[in-house]
């Protein structure tokens, strides 16, 4: 296993609760779906977009191409640590790169909320 990439975010939890009351769309542009329903499912759910916008920032900066397309960066949870799953413009550059694996942590504080992505070839 080789690390090809390495991102990470940090973001003011009430900067993203501040855009999910002004702007009506922001969570429909950034969000997929269902990463929307995990959030507002979820006590505080600011802080939760704000985990997910911070991981698709970090795994943005790790494949070195930033984010212009939210919804192609998912973060999937199930059991266990979140995962990515990538399409479009981003799973594209992932497979250039011979990406295998998107590894990413994500935490928040009352305050902020970060997320570290490690993009692992085979």
């Amino acid at each position: 296993m080789a690390v090809i990439g390495v991102g990470i975010d940090l973001i003011e939890i009430d900067r993203i609760a501040q855009a999910l009351d002004r702007r009506p769309r922001f969570a429909e542009r950034c969000f997929t779906t269902d990463e929307a329903a995990y959030c507002h499912s979820r006590a505080f759910p600011a802080q939760h977009f704000a985990a997910r916008f911070a991981a698709k920032e970090a795994v943005g900066k790790a494949l070195g191409i930033g984010m212009t397309r939210w919804r192609e960066v998912e973060v999937v949870r199930h059991r266990g640590a979140p995962q990515i799953v990538l399409s479009g413009r981003y799973a594209a550059r992932a497979a250039e790169l011979g990406v295998a694996r998107v590894s990413v942590s994500l935490t928040h504080s009352r305050g902020m909320a970060a997320a570290v992505a490690v993009l692992e070839a085979d």
